[in-house]
């Protein structure tokens, strides 16, 4: 037991996540000859501009931002939508000092330090609260935030800056908050969901005023960026996905089931994934806030949990037909949950994310690689 005891004080969760997210960048680099550019996985498409081509992954078009941040629009398939997830790549490049033989290297690093720092976050934000640490394992090894550190995707960056932002609020400091959060939405456009949760919070609260500059000093450098891109390229950056995206639906879960309209054998075989790994949790979430707002809580993390937990219903179908982009959207969901438990004191919330640490048996099963 003291051996035990002894080894839970040394051993944090943090430092598993680096191991094995290091371990998973090695081999990978190990497969492929030590190319960083197999991260990338850009598509001849784009580059070179093959008609017909591969398609390659969506860390192809951060890598291109990165390389050249005002010419990078030929190899994007939705320049504007790819340009609003600028600091990922902009952080990049700045790191490489604008070598292009290094960008490859800093695109890995970033996501590299990023998912373990996010794991150490959601610690402190679990032990803020008295709870254990060791809940935090679910943030780290979540296949939504592992996957895109082999992919240089900008979850991890986006998810760390959404932790730095709730553990600063946490402890008071609402200001420092927003500029976290202002971050997060620059990296990736979904953590405005979180804003939206904390302005709810503050709106429920009666703090109006507070709750609208909040919002404005959260969202104002957000919503810039998209007027800057409508009058460069022509089109606001805010989409539900790239060139292959289909819209949001309007009747609640159609993006899931009409699939067995045209593939009841792929909807079976769908649905054995969709299900546990993001439908069933979020109808599961969206009882659990609205049960806690009807007992009269309206504390920020219950919004945030509500608001991710509404979106599900309305998925388009691209990201349901998509395992890994079903998983990487799924990400927010199991912040806002992991954000919820703590501050609810939710053990059995806690306890039923963890089961999402399972997912991590898919790091090396090609359903969650692209192409898949």
């Amino acid at each position: 037991m003291k051996t035990s005891a002894a080894v839970g004080r040394w051993l944090r969760p943090w430092q598993v996540v680096l191991l094995i997210a290091a371990v998973y960048v090695g081999l990978t680099l190990a497969r492929f000859e030590g190319d960083p550019l197999s991260f990338v996985i850009i598509g001849t498409r784009f580059d070179p501009g093959l008609p017909g081509g591969t398609q390659g992954y969506d860390g192809q078009f951060a890598y291109q931002i990165a390389r050249d941040p005002l010419g990078a629009a030929p190899y994007l398939d939705v320049p504007a939508y790819r340009y609003q997830r600028i600091l990922y790549p902009l952080l990049a490049r700045c790191l490489s000092l604008g070598n292009e033989r290094l960008l490859p290297w800093t695109l890995i690093l970033i996501n590299l330090i990023a998912l373990p720092a996010g794991t150490a976050l959601t610690e402190a934000i679990l032990a803020h609260q008295g709870l254990c640490r060791w809940y935090a394992m679910t943030y780290g090894l979540f296949i939504g935030l592992l996957m895109p550190v082999r992919l240089d995707l900008t979850e991890p960056l986006a998810y760390l800056l959404v932790q730095a932002g709730v553990l600063a609020v946490r402890r008071g400091r609402l200001g420092a908050g927003a500029l976290w959060f202002m971050l997060a939405a620059l990296t990736r456009e979904t953590t405005l969901l979180f804003v939206a949760g904390y302005a709810l919070s503050l709106l429920a609260s009666r703090r109006w005023r507070t709750a609208l500059r909040w919002a404005a000093a959260a969202t104002a450098p957000f919503l810039l960026w998209q007027a800057l891109l409508y009058l460069w390229l022509g089109r606001w950056g805010i989409g539900s996905g790239g060139e292959f995206a289909t819209p949001f639906q309007v009747v609640p879960f159609r993006g899931w089931w009409i699939i067995a309209r045209f593939n009841p054998v792929g909807f079976v075989v769908m649905s054995l994934l969709v299900l546990p790994l993001a439908l069933l949790p979020a109808v599961f979430a969206l009882l659990a806030a609205l049960r806690t707002l009807l007992k009269g809580e309206r504390g920020p993390e219950v919004w945030t949990l509500l608001l991710h937990a509404l979106v599900f219903p309305f998925l388009p179908t691209s990201n349901v037909l998509d395992p890994l982009g079903l998983a990487r959207f799924t990400a927010g969901l199991v912040v806002a949950t992991l954000d919820y438990g703590a501050a609810q004191h939710a053990r059995r919330a806690l306890n039923y994310a963890l089961l999402w640490t399972l997912t991590a048996i898919f790091l090396f099963n090609d359903a969650f690689l692209p192409g898949g």
